[in-house]
């Protein structure tokens, strides 16, 4: 069943090659890049139907025009720029802990935790399915809740959700030897850990 889980990604990718020479390209894309403004009207026509699209083509122009009035910069510039340096702070920030909050190391002893806790060989592999799937559902969650509490609580939240998961983890499995249900509370800390991870960072 593997081999066809696996081999399952590359059928979006397949539908995707296929079809894409079928869209039209973007209108933004045309007016700004391009400067063909006839064929970002035609994309917007082939977008949104026959009427009067002239708001959307000044939006672009507008977007074009403050395009053309800002500055590239290299990265060297990026980095010595004063107005920019708290922002690359955050950015820098988000991106170590995203990295470092143990997403990796859960789903790397995932399978040893459910191995130990006496669940059966076959069901292994479809658990760790579903800690996936807790993901990617929690990820459709987070798109929801985003507009509601916005970016900062979400993160924030999932945070310190995981952080207290993960002090629980540590717990559960440094006592698991001592009680036989320890086993059964690592396995729900990992899937909430899975969807903390998803909802918040």
């Amino acid at each position: 069943l593997w081999p066809w889980l696996l081999a399952s990604s590359g059928l979006s990718a397949l539908v995707q090659l296929v079809t894409l020479p079928f869209f039209p390209d973007s209108p933004s894309y045309l007016l700004i890049q391009k400067g063909n403004e006839e064929a970002c009207r035609k994309a917007i026509r082939k977008l949104w139907g026959e009427g009067d699209h002239q708001a959307e083509i000044d939006d672009i122009m507008k977007e074009k025009g403050a395009m053309a009035s800002t500055k590239t910069l290299r990265v060297l510039e990026v980095i010595k720029e004063r107005s920019l340096r708290w922002q690359l702070y955050i950015l820098m920030t988000v991106m170590a802990t995203l990295q470092l909050c143990g997403i990796n190391a859960i789903y790397f002893y995932s399978f040893e935790v459910f191995h130990t806790a006496k669940f059966e060989e076959y069901l292994i592999p479809y658990m760790s399915l579903g800690v996936g799937l807790c993901e990617c559902l929690s990820s459709i969650l987070c798109s929801t809740l985003i507009d509601r509490f916005g970016r900062k609580v979400l993160l924030w939240g999932g945070y310190t959700l995981m952080c207290s998961v993960l002090a629980l983890l540590t717990m559960t499995l440094s006592l698991q030897h001592r009680f036989f249900w320890m086993h059964y509370f690592s396995v729900i800390l990992i899937f909430l850990f899975v969807v903390f991870y998803g909802i918040g960072p």
